[in-house]
């Protein structure tokens, strides 16, 4: 009986709802899935009153509405989720959520909430289970922000970016002590009182960035997990100098105007830490012997609070030991103190490209052993120091960024101590190559113990005619070899000991030219991406044709037509982009062309830049004119007729020569043949 009386009851619960009586997969103007209805885009200017009535997420984003009006909502008492982005909502009435006992999320983004901001507050203080609220672009001041939430003391996640914001006081967030996530992003602030954060004891994510904040000092809020005030104007970032322990883990300070490097919590949990394109240095090694301390000068209302700070004192960067991501990228580092790199014990990827280093020295035993990837690009390095040998730094080195230094080589034996690595890429070095005699200098580079490497670039290095056996003891899969202009004069020779395994094969503008008739590609049978671009080749290499190539790059080169059969057998296979301009195609032997075109399959990377000569002009070749057609095929006709007029006379004349000579010579020869093959008449 108990049960039945739970059936009769549910029954009775599901019919009071309406969703037996309304269709749950189709409505006239919105889509209706589950208990979710969307509505977006439709034009609406008023809420439905149709839907069913045990909805709990409602989307009229991209509507018309103007005003939401007493008890727009009053038959949708269960609702939860409701967004209203980018509608023309100038007011929302005191009771235009009337009914709506449990809405938890309110996403008012992109309207014009700023012009009625007061009686919309009204209405906002009736949601008291409110948990998110998106305000975000509806030109709001710091005024009317703090009237719409004031009251708000259930929000978890608030939103205010995009909006007229620019400064923060103490009483702006006085009754949010739950909110655990604030964006302020893109506003205008430029000061943020004292306390502005205090009153937000479960605050874990605030993001400042895109503002006008000039500095940070004094940091002091404990609980925050993420602070992102990345572009800004930020000048100083000094923490308080107390002993709390702070749960900070991510701290964005990039794209701001950094001087120095910030002043970090002593005990912190700091995981990622970004200062990329800023003006930091460290100024130790050029004020060593004068006074490196400021003193700082700190408003609080009417008190003045006096801080000394020592500007160059290297040790005083905070506690790193918990680091694993730390970009400082563009910035104008000349060196690095002798104790900074000692404190990134757990560091895992470290940026310093776009950097001044002329020198880094990593000689300490165990430095950066943790370290995957490190990135020291576009720097003035001409020289490494490195620690190797088994327990030495840079062990675990997996990706190594070396591109447009001034180096001339890698230090001795790294590839034997650096063993895990993958990843390497010296372009644009004037690097040495090491020959025996030189094989144990730090001023060359040698691959013969460069097992794990899969991956290698060394465009732009100005090399020459490297030995057959330069990458011998490698398994290369990427190989990038562009841009040096007499490396592959004498063909292919060099690539012998990685054909068998390479799959991505940059060869532009690395001298290769006619003799491209005779390159032989058959040994690189795992080659998917190659690129001919930038060379001087006039003919198309057949052995190509059996590869299963995915992309092909023949920019730049002297072809005058490609072969007909290669695009019949080929494009079937596997090939599925190319790239064709900048070469002097011939537009009466274009055939080729029709032939690719027909491919579904294929892209033409650069289809609208691909030309073809006709006459001394340059025509496109996706528009070729017919009159050029036509032309084309009677050029054809006309040549096969001027073949005939310049031979046939050539026969007759040689004809008639030969009859007027026999005529005249006629007794003389038949006397000389009779005289030669007169044989004697038997008796």
């Amino acid at each position: 009986m108990a049960l039945i009386a739970v059936i009769i009851f549910i029954c009775i619960a599901f019919l009071d709802t309406g969703w037996a009586t309304q269709p749950t997969t189709y409505h006239s103007i919105c889509k209706l899935k589950k208990r979710s209805a969307n509505c977006n885009g439709r034009r609406l200017s008023s809420v439905l009153e149709d839907l069913p009535a045990a909805i709990e997420e409602l989307f009229l984003d991209a509507n018309v509405l103007q005003t939401l009006s007493n008890a727009s909502f009053i038959q949708y008492h269960v609702l939860q989720n409701l967004s209203l982005q980018a509608n023309r909502l100038e007011l929302i009435e005191p009771g235009a959520f009337l009914g709506i006992r449990n809405l938890s999320l309110l996403t008012v983004s992109d309207n014009f909430l700023s012009l009625n901001y007061s009686v919309t507050a009204s209405a906002l203080h009736s949601l008291t289970y409110l948990r998110k609220l998106d305000l975000s672009g509806n030109q709001l001041t710091e005024l009317m922000m703090g009237r719409l939430i004031q009251h708000l003391s259930s929000l978890e996640s608030l939103s205010l970016a995009r909006n007229a914001i620019m400064r923060l006081d103490d009483y702006h967030f006085r009754n949010l002590p739950n909110l655990q996530y604030l964006d302020l992003q893109q506003n205008y602030i430029f000061e943020i009182e004292a306390g502005a954060f205090e009153n937000m004891p479960a605050l874990q994510q605030l993001n400042l960035a895109y503002n006008n904040i000039p500095c940070i000092v004094q940091f002091d809020l404990i609980q925050l997990r993420m602070l992102n005030v990345s572009n800004n104007h930020i000048e100083w970032f000094l923490s308080a100098e107390n002993n709390a322990s702070f749960e900070l883990e991510t701290l964005d300070l990039s794209y701001n105007q950094l001087l120095f490097f910030p002043l970090l919590p002593k005990l912190n949990k700091l995981q990622t830490l970004l200062l990329t394109h800023n003006h930091m240095n460290f100024y130790g090694k050029f004020f060593n012997n004068s006074n490196s301390s400021v003193q700082l000068l700190f408003l609080d209302g009417n008190i003045i609070n006096i801080t000394s700070q020592e500007l160059w004192e290297e040790n005083n960067h905070g506690n790193l030991s918990s680091l694993t991501f730390l970009d400082m990228s563009w910035n104008e580092l000349s060196y690095f103190p002798d104790h900074f790199l000692k404190g990134l014990i757990s560091l895992l990827y470290l940026n310093l490209s776009h950097n001044c280093l002329k020198t880094l020295n990593i000689e300490h035993r165990e430095i950066l052993s943790t370290l995957i990837d490190l990135d020291l690009s576009h720097n003035l390095l001409s020289k490494l120091q490195v620690n190797l040998g088994s327990e030495g730094s840079l062990t675990n080195l997996r990706n190594f960024n070396l591109s447009t230094n001034n180096l001339h080589g890698l230090p001795y034996q790294f590839f034997i101590h650096v063993r895990k690595i993958t990843t390497i890429d010296i372009s644009k070095n004037p690097i040495q190559i090491c020959y025996p005699y030189s094989a144990t200098s730090s001023d060359c580079v040698t691959f013969t113990y460069a097992n794990s490497l899969r991956n290698l670039v060394l465009s732009g290095c100005n090399l020459s005619m490297l030995s057959c056996h330069f990458f011998k003891g490698t398994s290369l899969t990427y190989l990038d070899l562009s841009n040096n202009p007499r490396l592959l004069i004498s063909g292919l020779e060099t690539l012998k000991d990685v054909m068998s395994s390479i799959q991505v094969l940059y060869l532009r503008n690395t001298g290769l030219s006619a003799i491209g008739r005779k390159m032989d590609f058959s040994a690189f049978q795992k080659l998917v991406n190659l690129d001919l671009s930038g060379n001087s080749l006039a003919y198309f290499p057949e052995s190509l044709i059996d590869l299963k190539l995915y992309s092909l790059d023949l920019r730049m080169n002297f072809y005058h037509t490609l072969p007909q059969y290669f695009m019949e057998k080929q494009l079937g296979k596997s090939l599925r982009v190319i790239y064709l301009s900048e070469n002097p195609y011939d537009c009466c032997k274009m055939g080729w062309w029709d032939t690719l075109q027909s491919h579904g399959t294929i892209h033409i990377g650069d289809m609208t830049d691909i030309t073809c000569n006709y006459s001394s002009r340059f025509i496109s070749a996706t528009n070729i004119p017919e009159s050029v057609h036509q032309d084309c095929r009677w050029l054809t006709v006309n040549m096969a007729l001027l073949y005939l007029v310049l031979i046939l006379p050539t026969c007759l004349t040689l004809l008639f020569t030969s009859t007027i000579i026999f005529l005249i010579y006629r007794k003389k020869i038949l006397q000389m043949l009779k005289s030669r093959h007169k044989k004697p008449s038997p008796y």
